[in-house]
């Protein structure tokens, strides 16, 4: 059997090992290499039998999250990643179960949600929905994922439907006009790295009657809810055209929080 020295033998380098499998260089070539490839971290080591340094791979899928963690390694596609659901809406949660996604637990971060002076609606959306992101409180290893989810009428953001009277002056205001729905994500990896990207969709709905407005707000399904509608629910009937992500006016587009949760080591279906 081939024994492997290694030049740094770090507790943590040691407790990797014993995890491991090294996987020699396919070539035969001795050559230094250190960095980072598909199936894990290039360790330098040093053959007993060579005065040259050799190369050795190490396949870590074995090794516990919080070893690796600590090693800089990359959390390997097989592990299980806990991860942190920074937002209390149940639809971002059922958006999740779509592609297979469950948090390991849900929180509901408090920020100052006021748009600054000038803010521009994308970018808005987007400081919110990172601020949300950096607010939770984790343990290393663990990801954190939060969203944003802001409705425009040009370059006016406007507010959630708090009450029934500001949901009416919304549909009043959105009806009969082309609106944009800016959905922001952001994930904070095992490593603490922030990545978030945006989504924004055009909608328009139809002009809607007094009486339409009146009914849908008694129904209560938008109450809360940005530009104070449902597109998943009776706003479903009042909506002529949608150009983006369904998923994202929903509340969460499933297309980049995919992309962002597998660029942080979480299995999506």
């Amino acid at each position: 059997p081939l024994t492997v020295i290694m030049t740094t033998p770090s507790p943590t380098a040691i407790e990797i090992a014993s995890h491991t499998t090294l996987i020699p260089p396919h070539d035969g070539r001795h050559r230094l290499v250190r960095g980072r490839s598909d199936i894990g971290t290039a360790y330098r080591s040093q053959c007993p039998e060579s005065t040259h340094k050799q190369t050795f791979k190490l396949r870590h899928s074995a090794v516990p999250a919080e070893v690796a963690h600590r090693a800089r390694l990359p959390h390997s596609a097989g592990a299980m990643t806990s991860l942190i659901l920074a937002s209390s809406s149940p639809r971002r949660l059922a958006l999740l179960a779509q592609i297979g996604v469950v948090p390991s637990r849900v929180t509901s971060p408090d920020i100052d949600e006021s748009p600054l002076k000038g803010e521009l609606p994308r970018v808005y959306a987007l400081r919110l929905a990172e601020a949300k992101a950096r607010a939770v409180v984790r343990r290393d290893g663990e990801v954190v994922l939060a969203g944003d989810t802001t409705v425009a009428v040009g370059r006016r953001i406007l507010p959630p439907a708090e009450t029934a009277a500001v949901q009416r002056e919304l549909l009043a205001l959105l009806s009969g006009r082309r609106q944009q729905v800016i959905s922001a994500v952001a994930v904070v990896d095992g490593d603490g790295k922030l990545r978030s990207r945006l989504s924004i969709s055009t909608l328009t709905f139809k002009r809607l009657t007094a009486a339409e407005i009146d009914a849908y707000v008694a129904c209560g399904e938008g109450l809360g809810k940005a530009g104070g509608y449902a597109i998943q629910g009776r706003a479903a009937a009042y909506t002529r055209a949608l150009s983006g992500s369904y998923s994202g006016v929903v509340g969460l587009p499933l297309f980049e929080t995919a992309a962002l949760l597998r660029a942080s080591g979480v299995d999506v279906a």
